[in-house]
């Protein structure tokens, strides 16, 4: 069953739950399909079960960023509060690979919420969750130089091969910046000698000195 990718969901087993689960619809999404939109009306709760949903704003200038990722045996928290306070979309949910999910209509969900302890401790344990994590990318968003931000999204998003497979265009969008701004850092730190540059990608030459360079600034 679906419900397997949530540990706290797999040992539910109030009347209440039971009777929602016949309610609950699977659903499988391409590469790159929209599961919301900006402006879009909530209608379901969503549960992600393999994949992940990449959750994107946009700017009153056009500019991109991402706010965060819903993963396997994540909900998403944008989803809750628009539920919960019966608003529209602020932003949009893209799938990033094939998603498998799952979608909880609206009443069932409020009528859940209010009827099951479980499954109310589950809705408001995952928010609890995603703050933290919303909390942080507001701080590096806020706070941190986008030098730093890039330095540490090179060495984070590296593969085995110290490479890695984003446009610069791309790269801008999980910063929160433009790409004229990613690519002039990157062509410094090609000038430096620490990564080189190919198209649609960045492959690390020295991730030490990136390394101290994102610990310096």
């Amino acid at each position: 069953m679906w419900f397997n990718a949530f540990t706290t969901l797999r040992t539910l087993n109030d009347a209440e739950w039971k009777a929602a689960l016949a309610q609950v619809r699977e659903i499988t999404l391409p590469p790159g399909a929209a599961i919301f939109q900006c402006g879009d009306p909530c209608r379901n709760y969503l549960f992600v079960v393999s994949g992940s949903v990449t959750v994107t704003s946009l700017s009153h200038e056009g500019r991109e960023v991402v706010l965060y990722r819903v993963g396997s045996g994540q909900t998403c928290t944008l989803t809750t509060a628009c539920l919960l306070g019966e608003t529209d979309y602020p932003a949009q949910g893209i799938a990033e690979g094939e998603v498998r999910a799952a979608v909880m209509p609206r009443d069932v969900f409020n009528r859940l919420l209010a009827d099951s302890v479980g499954f109310r401790r589950f809705v408001f344990a995952q928010i609890g969750d995603r703050m933290a994590g919303l909390m942080r990318r507001v701080q590096e968003l806020a706070f941190e130089r986008t030098h730093v931000r890039l330095a540490r999204k090179l060495l984070e998003g590296r593969d085995g091969d110290d490479t890695v497979h984003a446009t610069h265009a791309q790269l801008a969008v999980e910063l929160g910046t433009v790409r004229e701004v990613v690519s002039r850092l990157l062509k410094e730190y090609e000038r430096n000698g620490w990564v080189r540059l190919f198209r649609g990608g960045v492959h690390i030459v020295d991730a030490e000195s990136l390394a101290r360079h994102q610990a310096a600034m």
